[in-house]
């Protein structure tokens, strides 16, 4: 299925929309990986850890969203947008959503 941010497909005709679809994770952070990124904080460097987190709930995201557009006969979304938030006491748990337009391409 093709995924794409754009809101046409160059070469390609939309042929029907099929509607919005969305796929959302929420993920939470444990307390040692909360500790880690805290002394990277300090002493500087990437945050390995959280890295992966936003990278597998921005997969199980788009993963949904293509489940839910495939139910629809859909062969491709375009218009995706995705996004990042905080939830959760203390913005304890990460929430990821991507959203984008279902269509059926020739």
């Amino acid at each position: 299925m093709l995924v794409t941010t754009t809101n046409t497909v160059e070469g390609r005709r939309i042929a029907e929309y099929k509607g919005l679809v969305a796929g959302e994770a929420i993920l939470g952070a444990n307390l040692f990986r909360d500790l880690f990124a805290s002394i990277r904080d300090i002493v500087g460097g990437r945050s390995g850890s959280y890295e992966k987190v936003l990278n597998d709930a921005r997969q199980t995201a788009i993963s949904e969203l293509t489940d839910k557009a495939a139910a629809l006969g859909a062969n491709a979304v375009i218009g995706v947008d995705i996004d990042y938030e905080t939830v959760g006491s203390n913005g304890s748990m990460l929430m990821v959503t991507a959203a984008g337009t279902a269509v059926r391409l020739e």
